[in-house]
């Protein structure tokens, strides 16, 4: 069986990121075999370098390098999740990010301009206030704003009291913001390449042969540009990983959805922070170059496919044009869709698998981005180590045996 998504047209690696890493022929063998070339691949690759010296490994991406969920996704960044096991893996991230230009030698045009998470209910406000109050227990930086101290944040927010949904406040993180996210990709793939990691392009897994004493490793890694042998295991395919897990006869609770974004024509400056709503269900930011850069949340119905649906934009610009008066003119320019994998809890599945050698990484649903430093530390220390790290112990498949669910889906901090 063979993942069943297609790549969007001109799957190529650009001409001027040749110089970038090398694309090698795949070895036979490696100590550590990462399947998926995204964001959390390549900063596990990173990471098992950079932290435990293991450079014989190999990434396998089915197109080309970030070219799913890491080069479509809304590039926003924050930490101020409800729950401590969240907060614990999104803080440590949210510290890497703050440090990663420096540690990747590689611009990533990281600006923290900070996040606001409006309330528009009652219900709202309780919520609110109490993740800000669990947000500081945690050393996260958190506050409470009214509507007035909203709007000197950000002066284009509609606070008026005569609309659908009037905003009661917000919580706001200050060290949240948005990064470049191919750049960030590169910046990783750069220095994984020069640790000696191979960077393997157009290289799609299509099975798995299984080993060992009891069966119970995978010894070889089946894929369209040969068989290649493998000491350890990682999958890191994101909104693919449901197609793995049935190569390899694990069942997960993952849902694979489409997830829709959006971008404006060039605008001046006029957006200063991250605004995100979940009553009229949007969230908006500025982008380096002006663009105004829109998403929401999952479509209801289960597909692999990159491409997004008129009646979901049509509320995102509902939503937005609410909130912002100030864009009522201003023209959509492109729109897309990346592929999220989902678990009834909204939290991610990372660590062992039925397999000795096998770890895992996905269900990440929409916050995956934000994630990936931390998540690439973490996990390159999982692999190195053969056991969970404590950031993502949390996170075993195993919970959904024990009922010790991570359950962001009924906490007030909505993933994106």
């Amino acid at each position: 069986m063979t993942t069943t998504a297609t790549a969007a047209p001109g799957a190529h690696l650009p001409e001027h990121l040749d110089f970038l890493w090398r694309s090698p022929e795949p070895e036979k063998a490696y100590d550590v075999v990462i399947v998926g070339g995204g964001g959390h691949g390549l900063a596990t690759a990173h990471y098992l370098a950079r932290n435990h010296g293991i450079t014989n490994v190999a990434v396998l991406e089915k197109g080309w390098l970030a070219g799913g969920n890491m080069a479509r996704n809304t590039t926003l960044i924050r930490s101020n999740y409800l729950w401590d096991e969240s907060a614990g893996i999104y803080e440590h991230a949210l510290k890497l990010w703050e440090g990663l230009e420096e540690d990747l030698g590689y611009p990533i045009l990281f600006s923290q301009r900070g996040v606001l998470n409006l309330a528009h209910t009652e219900q709202d406000v309780r919520d609110s206030v109490r993740r800000v109050e669990a947000n500081k227990l945690n050393g996260i930086d958190a506050e409470w704003l009214g509507p007035d101290e909203v709007a000197k944040v950000c002066p284009i927010v509609n606070v008026s009291s005569d609309i659908r949904y009037p905003v009661q406040g917000a919580t706001y993180q200050p060290r949240a913001g948005i990064a470049k996210h191919d750049y960030v990709a590169w910046g990783f793939a750069r220095r994984a390449d020069e640790a000696g990691i191979d960077l393997i392009q157009h290289c799609e897994v299509t099975g798995f042969h299984v080993g060992g004493r009891d069966g119970d490793s995978v010894t070889t890694v089946r894929t369209t540009r040969g068989d290649i042998a493998c000491g350890t295991l990682a999958l890191c395919a994101a909104g693919h990983s449901s197609t793995l897990l049935d190569q390899l006869g694990i069942a997960a609770p993952l849902q694979s959805h489409p997830l829709q974004a959006l971008v404006s024509e060039l605008l001046e400056p006029v957006h200063p922070t991250i605004v995100m709503s979940n009553a009229v269900h949007v969230y908006v930011s500025q982008a380096h170059k002006g663009e105004l850069v829109m998403g929401a949340g999952v479509d209801s119905y289960v597909g692999y496919g990159q491409r997004g649906a008129f009646h979901v934009i049509e509320r995102q610009m509902a939503a937005a044009v609410e909130l912002f008066p100030v864009f009522a003119r201003a023209h959509l320019l492109r729109s897309w869709a990346g592929v999220v994998d989902v678990t009834p809890d909204a939290s991610p599945i990372v660590g062992r698998t039925p397999y000795d050698n096998v770890f895992l990484n996905c269900g990440w649903g929409t916050g995956g981005f934000k994630a990936t430093p931390g998540l690439g530390w973490a996990f390159a220390d999982t692999v190195a180590h053969g056991r969970p790290h404590p950031l993502i112990a949390p996170f075993g498949l195993d919970r959904f045996v024990t009922g010790a669910l991570v359950d962001e889906h009924g906490a007030a901090a909505v993933a994106h």
